[in-house]
This record gives structure tokens, sequence and C-alpha cells, in this order.
């Protein structure tokens, strides 16, 4: 037997999450960020995007430094995938700006990056502008739903 607790509803499940235990019938829903969604999102398929391209410069490159070639990609594909988890904070957002420039910097490398970079950089813009506007807005309506609610009551009325 186990000696966990079991669940006291019988539609509960027997195994439940953290989160799941701690809810209350009523309980609000935390707010997600849609600046950490998107910015998450470009991160994470910049991460497969560097990985991929540290692949392709070994093979064009075998003879002369390839493999540290790949080294490195691996390396900043892994920080970008963890800097997606980071994002919440501003130096997620500041690490996520350093692997912009690094990415149009691969250029250098081979001339197809700094198309690739300046894509991503222009998506990480968009992410973080677009993402901040959106967050604001919907701050402010949960602002002014709640001013409404308090002034004519949460319950709708029958029509």
């Amino acid at each position: 037997m186990s000696d966990k607790p079991q669940a006291q509803e019988p539609w509960r499940p027997q195994r439940e999450t953290k989160s799941q235990r701690e809810w209350q019938p009523g309980q609000q829903k935390k707010e997600r960020s849609i600046m950490v969604l998107f910015t998450s999102t470009v991160l994470y398929g910049e991460a497969f995007v560097i990985a991929f391209f540290g692949l392709m410069l070994y093979g064009l490159n075998q003879d002369s430094g390839g493999i540290w070639m790949l080294i490195g990609s691996l390396v900043l594909a892994v920080i970008a995938g963890g800097t997606a988890r980071m994002v919440t904070k501003p130096l997620g957002l500041n690490i996520g700006l350093i692997i912009q420039v690094l990415l149009i910097i691969s250029g250098f490398l081979e001339p197809w990056g700094f198309l690739v970079g300046v894509l991503f950089a222009g998506a990480w813009w968009y992410a973080v502008v677009k993402g901040r506007q959106i967050d604001q807005e919907k701050h402010q309506r949960e602002q002014e739903q709640l001013a409404w609610e308090q002034e004519h009551g949460s319950e709708p009325e029958d029509l």
C-alpha cells in the first residue's frame, strides 16, 4: 500500500500533479505571457536550425576544422534551447539577442548563414516587441474586466 493519501473525490484520478492537488474550484488560472511563448518558440526553432547548420558545416569542411564547427554549433544549439526556458527574465532575453548576433555572424562561415540569421533576428524582434504589446493589452483588458465586474457584479443577469 502507498503512504500517499488517496483522492478524496471519486472523479479525481489516483495520481495527480502538484498543480492538480492544489487546485480548488473557482481558482484563477495562472496567466501565461505571450512574449515568453513567442520568444521561446523562436529559440527552439533556432536550436534545430543551428544543429543542422553545424552538420552542414561539418560536411563541407571535414578536412579543415569541420568537427570544431559541429561541436560549436551543437553547443550553441543547446544554449539556445536552454535560453528558451529563461526568457521570463531579462538575462534570458539578452542571451537570446546574443544568439541572434552569433547566428548572423555565422554567415562568415557559410554565406547562407547571413540570410538565416537575419530572418531569425527579425522573428526574434517581432516576438519580443509584439509579445510585449499583446501582454500589455491583455493586462489592460483584465483590469477593465475586473473594474466592470466590481461595478456591475460578476454574475450575468438573465435576459
